[in-house]
């Protein structure tokens, strides 16, 4: 009986350690396609190569609205370097209200309309806006952020990703 309790517990400790060890790594960011205002579309594996902000919002959340100018500006500080962002209007956001938006914000990255829902619930179920991803050049999520980033720290994690391989 005591040898089979020392196994037990030896299998249950190195079943902890590869729990441990699983969560070390980034996390691919989810296949996922992405349908943009103009009809097109573009998915996660298009977009390996770049450093890519992926912002979940809605015109209805004042957060969301408040921070798109600072995503525009980071946008437009980074665009030319290899960093790409991709704004994914929620499913219950009326494409009327996303298109007009978009055309009288003038945005100048890619955004698209989650009309089923698949998009958020690929990237982690997402419920709450903002919720913004840092996608590596490997296709790997850096960080989250649930709320309006901070945008100093935001624009060092760009920076530091633009120049790694």
């Amino acid at each position: 009986m005591n040898t089979f309790s020392f196994r037990s517990l030896g299998l249950g400790l190195a079943l902890a350690g590869s729990l441990a060890l699983a969560g070390c790594g980034q996390d691919a960011a989810p296949q996922s396609t992405f349908v943009l205002l103009d009809g097109s579309s573009q998915t996660t594996q298009s977009l390996q190569g770049k450093v890519t902000l992926v912002n979940f919002w809605a015109t209805s959340c004042t957060t969301c609205v408040a921070e798109m100018p600072e995503i525009v500006a980071t946008y437009d500080k980074f665009k030319g370097k290899g960093y790409e962002t991709v704004a994914v209007a929620m499913q219950y956001d009326p494409p009327s209200y996303v298109v007009n938006f978009a055309e009288t914000r003038k945005l100048p990255f890619k955004v698209a309309i989650d009309n089923t829902g698949a998009v958020a619930q690929a990237w982690g179920d997402v419920k709450l806006t903002p919720t913004t991803f840092v996608v590596n050049k490997k296709g790997e999520i850096v960080k989250r952020y649930v709320g309006a980033p901070n945008f100093d720290e935001l624009h060092k994690l760009i920076e530091k990703l633009l120049v790694e391989a």
